[in-house]
């Protein structure tokens, strides 16, 4: 057993896929970062809000007011310079503290792929893709025409599980039994050409998206794997990615999912990517650069438990919702960070009371006084945004002078389709709760049954 581990450990591959996905990743990142800020998503993100949503446990994390666009800059050179694979290592950590600081300033931002860039860029931290074709390599005058076998590898490791694990998440009989929530979606695509009102609201449309979708996720990383079917594979890739762009509002991760898909081809179509790179940028030859024929990792044994562990965390997270009773689509403790992808169409409306314990006094909150639409869209349906918000309106009535203050919350809640429910429960005092990893005794039943994984 420990021969073969080594053995493939030791083993080498061309080093041509990763400098391609390097320079895709870092040129679709810069692109993510002018996009963001060209629609003024700074602004009404990450400025204008007067209180920011954070994760249990980052609460340290500080808005930086108009030093987020500072933030957003530093994130921007960083993808620019990771493409270039100049000053790689540096490059790619500054992108990952950059972006990951930006993700946990605000908590209703969050978007599986973003959670996805910034484990795929931890990751890359320890890859060697700058070892062949970089500013790097060109300037230290050294390239590597190999490198380990498992650095390209653990890319494709990354991609699988979140293709399968979302693959997994959809094997549920709201998906696959009610077509839920393609039903609810899908028909107001109807001004979609060609298709629009003649396939969104069919039934049978809604169906065949939902199956097609669970098989498409759980067969695609084996597909891309086995040669002979990579192509037709990888045209499914595009074909899916496209079309659930043209539908849903899913911003730049289907072609981060088609970029980073390339990287299971061989090494001589990457080759030839970069032989067109050159070509274009009419980058000459330098016969000056010595070319080595391995790169050889550095501090491999610090670098490879911290990838095992790495790629450990990534197969167990996703489960953390089986400590948890209750309906995870209701409760949502353990939904985030699992690839649980546009499985739920979730609305709510929560109002909260703010009461004196004392004389039992009260009044109502104007959730627009506080919150953005999306802000409030968001809390109106989560739990945990639920509890911090009223904790936050606890802190703000407090030191506007009110004594004794408890904080109240009245909560309706629809769920793929059902009638709207009570989810919170109204007697408790959501000021006095705290919030733990324990499972939230104040949510309210799921009064159904949805069956799955």
């Amino acid at each position: 057993m420990n021969s073969k581990i080594n053995s493939y450990l030791n083993a080498t591959t061309n080093a041509a896929p990763l400098a391609v996905f390097r320079i895709g990743f870092g040129l679709m990142m810069l692109y993510s970062i002018i996009r963001y800020w060209a629609k003024g998503w700074i602004e009404t993100v990450y400025i204008q809000p007067q209180f920011h949503f954070k994760y249990y446990g980052f609460e340290w994390v500080k808005t930086l007011g108009n030093y987020t666009y500072v933030l957003f800059i530093i994130c921007g050179i960083a993808s620019l310079l990771v493409a270039l694979g100049f000053k790689y290592r540096l490059a790619i950590i500054a992108f990952f503290l950059s972006f990951t600081y930006i993700e946990l300033m605000e908590k209703t931002t969050y978007l599986n792929h973003y959670y996805f860039i910034s484990v795929l860029s931890f990751l890359m931290i320890f890859l060697p893709a700058n070892a062949y074709f970089s500013v790097d390599a060109y300037s230290n005058k050294i390239q590597y025409k190999n490198i380990p076998r498992w650095t390209i590898d653990s890319v494709k490791l990354l991609l699988g599980i979140v293709y399968f694990y979302a693959g997994l998440a959809k094997i549920n009989s709201d998906w696959l039994l009610k077509a839920q929530p393609l039903k609810t979606w899908l028909p107001s695509k109807y001004d979609i050409p060609f298709i629009g009102e003649s396939l969104m609201h069919q039934n049978w449309f809604h169906f065949a998206m939902s199956w097609s979708g669970m098989l498409y996720d759980l067969c695609i990383p084996f597909l891309l794997l086995y040669k002979k079917t990579r192509g037709f594979a990888f045209v499914l890739v595009v074909i899916f990615h496209v079309f659930t762009r043209v539908l849903f509002p899913i911003g730049m991760f289907p072609y981060v999912m088609i970029v980073s898909a390339l990287i299971f081809f061989d090494a001589n179509f990457h080759n030839k990517i970069i032989s067109v790179i050159k070509k274009g940028l009419r980058i000459p030859s330098a016969k000056a650069i010595q070319i080595k024929e391995v790169f050889i990792v550095k501090r491999k044994t610090l670098v490879l438990p911290v990838i095992t562990l790495f790629f450990v965390l990534q197969l167990l997270i996703p489960f953390r919702y089986l400590l948890y009773p209750g309906e995870l689509f209701w409760t949502e403790e353990g939904y985030r960070f699992s690839w649980r992808v546009m499985l739920m169409e979730k609305t709510g409306s929560t109002t909260f009371k703010i009461v004196n314990g004392k004389t039992k006094a009260f009044f109502y909150v104007q959730n627009d006084d506080f919150l953005t639409p999306l802000q409030e869209k968001q809390m109106s349906f989560q739990p945990d945004f639920i509890l911090e918000y009223a904790h936050f309106l606890g802190d703000h009535f407090k030191k506007q002078g009110h004594e004794h203050v408890e904080v109240y919350a009245k909560s309706y809640v629809a769920l793929n389709g059902r009638l709207s429910a009570p989810f919170v429960d109204e007697t408790v005092n959501l000021y006095a709760e705290k919030e733990t990893f324990k499972p939230k005794a104040w949510i309210l039943p799921f009064n159904d049954d949805i069956k799955g994984l």
